[in-house]
């Protein structure tokens, strides 16, 4: 490990809403919008907590508990619009389910960005792929932070994540703002990723992206504190996420490299070099100093699924794997133009890392998107792997699914060209690790209206047990976390 310098490591880090996304121009050239442009659409302001209807199905009468969701939702400002879907304002919703009904809510997250940019009428902050405008005040990365990816829950707290900035802390029952999480007065400012990972017993571990060096942080299981120190780097390697075993860090690098430094936007300060390896580094949970290295062919990720370790250590993990990471660059920005490019498509795919330095790839074949599984099951053995798919005529996915990587049988549900599915999570009823339900969220584009859907787990293919239609269509999130316990 090496001694935090602070300094240093900053240095280095339906119609009407399908009409907003067109300029005067595109509509005299005749370009209409596309049918999924309602996904990127802008949020102009909060919503109140009210009761979703039930269109279908009947609630389980055990599931109680609140799901929590992070994603963009204002693009556009009548001064300038973000140029990159990732860049977005942070929209926090919230769906309490409980006593056989559902309730939805939505707030933006109150950060510097969105207040100056509310001032100024403009879009004007640089980020991953937008660039800075005049007006933009930068003094440190969380004046840049749109707190817009995902949430965390951890010590009774809510906490809205980014990747490049402070945690920022969200009441749970209101969503309002309560300010930036430090956990120490010399970590503020510095990144703190959108993908922590959650040991069974509440220890949370997470990552802050520096060029060559990376943070580790260690939370306890009440959420202060335990350590945060800085490891060395083989490459400067973007990585969005990562994943664990009980033992240990998997820190995946593909060849995607700050090789002039950080800049922003980021995402033109990197460069993709198909001719270097994928590396993996394996870091020793006890003893950051404990360090391997595996190479891979070169390929891009942003997700992984949870890791575990065999007994004669072998390590495996899943992830959503692309051959390049054109969709980060080129489409994401593609989107807010109401375009869609044919960028390469990311395939299910387990990683697996032997004792001896052997490495294996196993595609499945299976074309998905936020892999998820038991949070109970975290670093320890498992099958089965739940994903969104089904993509088709357009940029997002229609289904949900699951994989079995010891039969392997993959089971899934489409709900249609009219839903655009967002990411979906196993919430546990029973012991088993099929034994509970997929919880997720849909747009549904016909019914100009965001949805709540329930399905089995082990049956995901059967379809909702239960659906909830809200008074509004949100914008397509990233990602969330779900709560269990009363709905409040």
């Amino acid at each position: 490990m090496t001694r935090l310098d602070r300094r240093a490591f900053l240095s280095t880090s339906l119609a009407a809403a399908a009409g907003a996304a067109l300029t005067p121009e595109r509509l005299l050239a005749g370009v209409l919008p596309p049918r999924w442009a309602a996904a990127v659409a802008d949020v102009d302001a909060d919503i109140a907590d009210a009761p979703m209807q039930r269109i279908h199905g009947r609630a389980p009468s055990d599931l109680a508990g609140t799901l929590f969701r992070n994603g963009p939702a204002k693009f556009r400002r009548p001064g300038g619009a973000a140029t990159h879907w990732f860049d977005g304002d942070g929209l926090i919703r919230r769906y309490a389910i409980g006593d056989g009904g559902a309730r939805m809510q939505a707030r933006f997250v109150d950060t510097p960005k969105r207040r100056l940019e509310a001032k100024l009428g403009a879009m004007v902050v640089p980020g991953f792929g937008t660039p800075s405008r005049p007006g933009s005040q930068l003094a440190n990365p969380d004046d840049a932070n749109p707190a817009n990816t995902s949430v965390l829950w951890t010590g009774g707290e809510l906490l809205a994540l980014w990747e490049g900035g402070s945690p920022v802390a969200v009441d749970p029952a209101t969503l309002a703002t309560a300010g930036p999480r430090t956990f120490r007065d010399d970590l503020r400012y510095l990144p703190f990723l959108a993908h922590p990972r959650l040991e069974p017993d509440g220890t949370v571990w997470n990552l802050g992206s520096g060029g060559r060096r990376v943070m580790i942080w260690k939370l306890a299981p009440g959420g202060r504190l335990a350590s945060a120190d800085v490891i060395p780097l083989p490459q400067a390697s973007y990585f969005h996420d990562f994943t664990a075993t009980a033992r240990h860090l998997v820190i995946v690098l593909q060849p995607w490299l700050q090789e002039a430094g950080f800049k922003l936007p980021v995402a033109t300060g990197l460069t993709w070099r198909p001719e270097r390896p994928t590396m993996v580094m394996v870091v020793d949970k006890a003893d950051l100093s404990k360090r391997r290295i595996y190479e891979l062919p070169a390929m891009f990720a942003f997700h992984f699924g949870d890791a575990w370790e065999e007994a004669d250590g072998t390590i495996r993990f899943d992830g959503c794997f692309a051959s390049d990471p054109g969709f980060a660059v080129r489409g994401a920005e593609a989107l807010l133009r109401g375009e869609d490019l044919d960028d390469p498509d990311p395939v299910l795919t387990q990683i697996v890392l032997r004792p001896d330095g052997r490495t294996s790839v196993v595609a499945t074949g299976v074309v998905a998107e936020f892999p998820a599984s038991d949070a109970r099951r975290a670093g320890l053995a498992r099958r089965v792997t739940h994903h969104v798919g089904g993509y088709r005529d357009g940029p997002f996915p229609h289904a949900v699914g699951s994989w079995d990587w010891s039969s392997g049988r993959a089971r899934r549900f489409d709900f249609g060209d009219s839903q655009l599915v967002e990411e979906f999570l196993f919430v546990p009823k029973g012991d088993g690790e099929r034994d509970g339900w997929l919880v997720g969220t849909t747009l549904n584009l016909a019914a100009g209206a965001t949805e709540l859907h329930v399905l089995a787990a082990d049956r995901p293919e059967a379809g909702p047990l239960v659906t909830w239609r809200a008074a509004h269509a949100l914008p397509l999130s990233f990602h969330g976390t779900f709560v269990a316990g009363s709905r409040g």
